[in-house]
């Protein structure tokens, strides 16, 4: 256990951030799968909406650090080749 004040604090201040981006990762992934969903059901106005979303999602994880830039650009191409097979 950590007896400075500072690495008290930074112990502390370290959960909470492991927190907050454990939930943003997994309201990413639930967007995700529910685009998928979607897709998978043959919905193409509702996988639409979804991807919209989920490209919303991994782009403010990346701009808070939650993910790599580069992890969300290649989410996002990922899903787009997805929602052009729907949409032939």
């Amino acid at each position: 256990m950590a007896h400075l004040k500072s690495a008290i604090k930074r112990m502390r201040t370290s959960r909470e951030a492991n927190a907050r981006n454990r939930a943003r990762k997994s309201t990413m992934k639930t967007f995700e799968k529910k685009f998928r969903a979607a897709v998978a059901a043959g919905d193409a106005a509702g996988a639409a909406e979804l991807l919209k979303a989920t490209v919303s999602q991994f782009d403010k994880a990346a701009k808070l650090g939650v993910i790599h830039a580069n992890k969300a650009a290649n989410k996002k191409s990922q899903l787009d080749k997805l929602m052009n097979t729907l949409q032939k």
